[in-house]
């Protein structure tokens, strides 16, 4: 009896220590692992045209700054300008008979103002002030050979239209047709026996042009331009007692080369 109660209790321990074990010790959950996707920090978008102040720079290309020239713009211009007379017809008369020779004129350098408005995309009407100083002589005349005849300053105002032909484009070339009003002050005959007075009377005449602009930064421009110019003068240098006069008809035809900077308001 004490046998079959040790092996009854024996096969009850062998079963129920399974289920036990099962009960106390659960499977411990699987481990999922989950790819999730690598999103990079935003990055602010930056405008380089666009100041941080909000305020555009003197010298600075900005995201509201128009590209090349256009209807309403008004333009100023600073401009080195040569001057090169090209004296191409001259007479020379004295007390009315012909007298052989030329006038030869020297070429000057001198600063020049601009101003310039955009009636249209593509008209615009510029007008030029700047004042040059020559000398004025007589080459070739028989029997004196060179005379110093003096020195003067010339006004010329030129007002030019310019058809432009590539409106709001950086690099715009252009080419015009105007008129010179030219008149000279601060004559100064050069004292000689022959040109102790000297005169030099009021010209004008056409003159075309050609040319470009080119945007360098906001606002501001180069200018590159080359004007001919059309205009006979005539002069005429006497002595003190004015019993000799000397007439000179000379066609000038200036060449007038300018490149400077512009700014637009």
């Amino acid at each position: 009896m004490k046998f079959n109660a040790f092996a009854l209790a024996a096969a009850v321990g062998a079963v129920a220590t399974p289920a036990f074990a099962q009960v106390t010790a659960p499977a411990a959950a699987p481990q999922v692992m989950v790819s999730a996707p690598m999103t990079a920090a935003p990055v602010p978008s930056v405008n380089i045209h666009a100041p941080a102040s909000g305020h555009c720079g003197l010298f600075q290309t900005c995201a509201n700054t128009r590209i090349g020239l256009g209807k309403g713009d008004f333009i100023v211009r600073l401009s080195a300008l040569g001057v090169m007379p090209e004296d191409r017809d001259s007479s020379l008369r004295l007390n009315g008979a012909h007298l052989g020779g030329r006038v030869k004129t020297t070429r000057q350098v001198m600063p020049e103002l601009t101003f310039e408005y955009f009636f249209t995309d593509n008209v615009s009407v510029d007008l030029i002030a700047a004042s040059t100083r020559h000398e004025i002589a007589a080459e070739g005349v028989p029997g004196l050979g060179k005379v110093d005849v003096g020195s003067a300053w010339v006004l010329p105002p030129t007002v030019t239209f310019a058809w432009h032909f590539r409106p709001h484009k950086r690099f715009n070339p252009y080419a015009g047709v105007g008129a010179t009003l030219a008149w000279f002050h601060n004559v100064s005959p050069a004292g000689g026996p022959l040109t102790q007075k000297l005169n030099v009377g009021v010209t004008g005449g056409p003159s075309v042009n050609v040319g470009f602009d080119y945007q360098v930064v906001g606002n501001w421009f180069f200018n590159f331009d080359v004007k001919q110019m059309f205009m006979r003068v005539h002069a005429w240098a006497q002595n003190n007692a004015e019993t000799t006069k000397i007439t000179a008809h000379d066609s000038l035809d200036p060449t007038v080369v300018g490149a400077g900077i512009e700014y637009r308001f």
